[in-house]
């Protein structure tokens, strides 16, 4: 399988409002994608669509091989792995549950354990936590986790079932610096087990090394996707975020900075346009 994602033409409609519009998209094997772009730009229909979730309302769709109308999506949808800030509304399902039995469901997608796990699957899990410099935490229960655990936890419960891609919505909204840095470091485990990442952000910061492309989006198009030096520019980003940016590179790391000068000329001429 050459392609792990291919979106050929792709548009999503929802009612009047006009989302996603013409996408053109491929992952090949080996690469690991980070999607930027400001709120509303169609970053998390794209998503629902790539997790297998949703249809698009035109276009030509293949996810690890099948192609969307001539497969069965709940079983693709086993292939993919999800971990996002949002999972936490469902943290109370896990508040009484250990280390172990919280990694060990995600074998059956389920919040919650219903169904007996084998001594492999546990096998598996004590894998996933030495992989993850977790192991401390066993036995212990999620409610006494901190943020940044219990994030590494998720990931390893996504990788229970030892995914062909895994996505990651925003996974470190909300936590401190240092949780953060210890988050990103497990993408390195993540890319090591052969798993293609799919990591949604709104900061650069976080296109870590493992990250080897990414794709820019704007009011549902495309403005830039390719290899990350190549579309993590000054000229591009400014485009996306519609305010002069600088990126600045430190350690094969990009950071950004916002032009002052040239984004309060902008406001300034914005207002004068109002007034005319």
């Amino acid at each position: 399988m050459e392609h792990i994602i291919d979106l050929q033409q792709v548009s999503f409609r929802r009612g009047e409002q006009q989302i996603l519009k013409e996408i053109d998209w491929i992952i090949r094997q080996g690469e690991h994608w980070a999607i930027l772009g400001l709120n509303g730009s169609g970053k998390t229909s794209l998503l629902s669509i790539v997790s297998a979730h949703q249809f698009p309302s035109e276009g030509e769709v293949h996810v690890l091989g099948n192609r969307f109308g001539e497969t069965n999506l709940p079983e693709l949808r086993k292939e993919i792995g999800f971990v996002s800030s949002s999972l936490e509304r469902f943290s109370q399902m896990f508040q009484n549950d250990t280390v172990e039995r919280v990694v060990v469901s995600g074998k059956f997608a389920s919040f919650g354990l219903y169904e007996q796990p084998s001594v492999e699957d546990y096998r598996r899990v004590d894998e996933l936590l030495q992989d993850f410099r977790l192991s401390y935490l066993k036995g212990k229960r999620v409610n006494l986790l901190s943020e940044g655990e219990k994030r590494r936890i998720m990931i390893a419960r996504a990788l229970m079932n030892r995914p062909q891609m895994l996505i990651m919505d925003e996974p470190c909204s909300g936590l401190d610096i240092l949780s953060r840095e210890q988050f990103l470091h497990t993408l390195s485990v993540v890319t090591k087990n052969g798993c293609h990442v799919i990591y949604v952000t709104h900061h650069i910061e976080e296109v870590v090394e493992e990250i080897t492309h990414v794709l820019l989006l704007k009011e549902g198009e495309i403005v830039a996707a390719g290899e990350k030096n190549a579309v993590l520019t000054d000229e591009h980003l400014s485009q996306a975020y519609q305010v002069p940016v600088r990126v600045l590179w430190d350690e094969g790391r990009p950071y950004l900075t916002v032009n002052k000068m040239e984004a309060l000329k902008r406001v300034e001429e914005e207002k004068n346009l109002k007034t005319v």
